[in-house]
């Protein structure tokens, strides 16, 4: 509420002064408590009476006159401005000393106002460019749009943002398990396994006592991953150790991992033992794309009871092997088990250095359209296609050379059983240089994809050297099923069934091969 800077022939100079010093109190709270609102600037369509004459008659009659208080020319009436559209403002005419004001009796500037209408509710306000040159935001008043003041300048809104608490209640998960197992396919015959798997390892929380230590509290709590697998079998073992730190500093995109094996496999002319770790960084430049940096030492230990070429023979034995690898992976596959989406890239280059000194890249790379999918997104037909490509240098040993043949390269033939072999003895030898790729169209079966049907051919070669020979091409189309067994896991047991149609004079066929795995 403002007031008014008055004095009459009533008054003596001393309640002049008081009157006045009212005054500028009233409009410094004005200032400060309406926004916007210039207090000495003068209303537009208002035409001021000159110093010393009636404000009004009303005042006139009263016995007041107006004094030259500086920066004020007129009468001047206050107002507040609801903070929500839903309140109509109210407008109170001239004051009285030593009286409540009275609503709806405002004076009149060029014509009389008219009041005591409804207000309009729930009407956007028009908005008009704002005036670099002034304070005005541009805002019209919605409820007297005639009245002196006219625009609202830098009018309050109220606020328009609902806040509430969220609460959230998180319940611990487990995170160790044991698993106990068994696989059987076609190239490594039966194996069993059992794996200890803690996916909250924490490597730095050690047990403060017995109880922190059989609590299940120890060694937790940091989100690393620690992991053991032993998978003996008839025709393969295989024993892992693995630690895993997503997050080496932090939450910065890198990782660590640090892994100790030792694989025995017994192949059709040697048994090969390797002993040996890795350490491995990971960088996650986007959430496809990661690069990894990765150094590995090995003992390899060959066994054989026949006599071969020296290509075997030379390497029968203790072998040291390290090597330094560098791998680019783009994935952008919708789901790593059975992918209807997206591609898979991975390129490789390694650096060997030991008993022998040798370079190697290999390139892989998978598409995966979708064809057509049911409405609720089960029933997926998928068409994929998938090639490999890798060369190593002229000293590579024989159990480091490229091998062909089986479910995991090219169906249709004996394990390692579509490559290069010794003329004189039929030792497989392998090779420095392959070339593999297989293109596949899967359909469901069954209305609960418990059945899938696969149509496919296999085709590619390996040779000694970098060289694609057409009597040596293998080519190899067929057909499978895949069945899901929820009780098995999510990896789908597989059959497939292949028939080669160009191939070497050396090849070993093999029409059938089944398989439990999650990808090719």
């Amino acid at each position: 509420m403002g007031w008014l800077a008055l004095c009459g022939s009533m008054l003596g100079s001393t309640g002049c002064a008081q009157f006045q010093s009212m005054s500028q109190n009233a409009s410094q709270w004005q200032t400060q408590h309406t926004p916007g609102i210039a207090t000495n600037a003068t209303p537009p369509n208002v035409t001021m009476p000159a110093p010393g004459t009636p404000a009004n008659p009303t005042l006139a009659q009263a016995g007041f006159t107006q004094t030259g208080t500086p920066g004020v020319t007129g009468q001047y009436t206050a107002r507040q401005f609801p903070q929500s559209t839903g309140v109509a403002p109210v407008q109170y005419g001239a004051p009285v000393p030593n009286s409540a004001p009275v609503p709806n009796n405002a004076p009149a500037y060029n014509g009389a106002p008219v009041y005591n209408q409804p207000p309009v509710y729930n009407q956007p306000a028009p908005y008009n460019a704002p005036n670099a040159n002034s304070f005005d935001d541009g805002l019209v008043d919605p409820y007297a749009p005639g009245l002196p003041y006219g625009s609202i300048t830098n009018a309050v809104q109220g606020p328009r943002v609902r806040e509430a608490d969220l609460v959230i209640n998180g319940f611990p998960a487990r995170t160790g398990r044991i698993m106990l197992g068994g696989a059987v396919n076609s190239d490594a015959g039966v194996t069993g396994q059992i794996t200890i798997d803690e996916r909250n390892f924490d490597i730095t929380r050690f047990p403060r006592s017995l109880q922190d230590l059989f609590s299940g509290t120890a060694f937790r709590g940091a989100g690393q991953t620690f992991r053991i697998e032993a998978a003996p079998g008839t025709n393969f073992k295989r024993y892992t150790a693995q630690f895993v730190d997503p997050n080496l500093f932090g939450y910065l995109p890198l990782s660590m991992s640090v892994s100790g094996f030792l694989y025995d496999r017994r192949f059709n002319d040697w048994d090969e033992e390797r002993l040996g770790g890795r350490l491995a960084f990971g960088y996650r430049i986007t959430p496809d794309l990661s690069l990894t940096f990765g150094v590995t030492g090995q003992n390899v230990d060959l066994e054989t009871g026949r006599s071969g070429p020296s290509a075997l023979t030379d390497v029968i034995g203790d072998n040291e092997l390290y090597a330094g690898e560098v791998s680019l992976t783009h994935d952008t596959r919708n789901s790593p088990i059975q992918a209807s989406r997206g591609h898979y890239f991975e390129f490789k280059f390694e650096e060997a250095f030991g008993d022998f000194e040798y370079a190697r890249f290999e390139t892989e790379f998978r598409q995966y359209w979708l064809v057509r999918e049911r409405a609720d997104g089960s029933g997926k037909q998928t068409i994929s296609y998938s090639t490999k490509f890798g060369y190593s240098g002229d000293e590579t040993p024989i159990f480091e050379n490229f091998f062909a043949g089986g479910y995991a390269t090219i169906r249709g033939f004996d394990f390692r059983g579509a490559g290069p072999v010794d003329p004189t003895n039929g030792v497989e030898l392998g090779g420095r240089f392959q070339w593999l790729n297989t293109v596949e169209y899967m359909f469901p079966i069954t209305a609960d994809d418990a059945f899938r049907g696969v149509a496919f051919v296999d085709f590619g070669t390996v040779e000694q050297e970098l060289k694609i020979a057409t009597e040596s091409f293998r080519v190899a189309p067929g057909f499978g099923l895949r069945v899901a067994i929820p009780m098995l896991g999510p990896a789908p047991l597989a059959f497939d069934f292949a028939f080669p149609v160009a191939k070497a004079d050396t090849d070993q066929e093999r029409m059938f091969s089944f398989y439990m795995s999650l990808i090719r």
